[in-house]
């Protein structure tokens, strides 16, 4: 199976790259996702059976600041990569996020409605989950990983999410791509258990120190958990 991966020098992908021998990920250099041009003619050029979009803006806080950037490569690049998955008829697997949802319930479903946003780094990865739909054929996958080792000094005691590390989302991220072409869903939810970000910052980092998220800078989400009974049941049927 053909794959082309966007992002592939970031955190997901590079741990993709890792985990699927012969992904085609081309740089952004070569790929520029803020331009419809380069990306149509980099999809046409390899001709792949699936696109990997994980390319995204992913600072929270820096979203705030750079809210044109953040729309270019968020919900831009999104658009551009399913109108060029569409030209070759490809199927896009569309790496979303948990942020879509308001924070307030926790334990989303796949079909629960996502927002209100709390912040415009969520609004922009809800309309890029919207623009991926346009892709005739698509996977919606939202999770959330952090890096190997916990980076901050202080993790949020109240703030609540099934996010992982991304040696272990990876994986997940990796064997639902491998499925592409079988999983008959439209989203799914690939994340693990819930916990608070300070149960999992201490797993790495012992000595983290607790805060919440009035600290944060930047309104957060209080529980995005996500529920992920769906992609368990595929994985038993694998």
């Amino acid at each position: 199976m053909k794959t082309l991966i966007t992002g592939g020098s970031g955190r997901l992908g590079t741990e993709l790259r890792a985990l699927i021998p012969g992904l085609i990920a081309p740089s952004s250099a070569e790929m520029n996702l803020t331009d419809a041009a380069s990306v149509l003619e980099t999809v046409r050029r390899e001709g792949p059976e699936v696109i990997v979009h994980t390319a995204a803006y992913t600072n929270v806080g820096g979203a705030e600041k750079e809210r044109a950037k953040c729309w270019a490569v968020n919900v831009e690049g999104t658009r551009h990569v399913a109108a060029a998955a569409n030209a070759v008829g490809a199927k896009l697997v569309h790496i979303s996020t948990d942020y879509v949802f308001d924070g307030v319930a926790g334990n989303y479903r796949e079909d629960d409605i996502p927002g209100p946003v709390v912040n415009y780094y969520s609004l922009t990865k809800l309309v890029a989950e919207e623009a991926a739909h346009a892709a005739q054929r698509h996977l919606i996958i939202r999770t959330s990983f952090r890096p190997r080792e916990f980076a901050y000094p202080v993790a949020f005691s109240d703030v609540y999410t099934g996010q992982d590390y991304v040696d272990i989302i990876a994986p997940e991220i990796a064997l639902a791509v491998r499925h592409a072409l079988d999983i008959s869903d439209e989203v799914l939810h690939i994340v693990t258990e819930r916990k608070s970000v300070y149960e999992l910052a201490k797993r790495r980092k012992p000595d983290v120190r607790e805060g919440t998220r009035a600290q944060a800078g930047v309104t957060l989400p209080g529980d995005v958990s996500l529920n992920t009974e769906r992609w368990e049941a595929f994985k038993r049927r694998v």
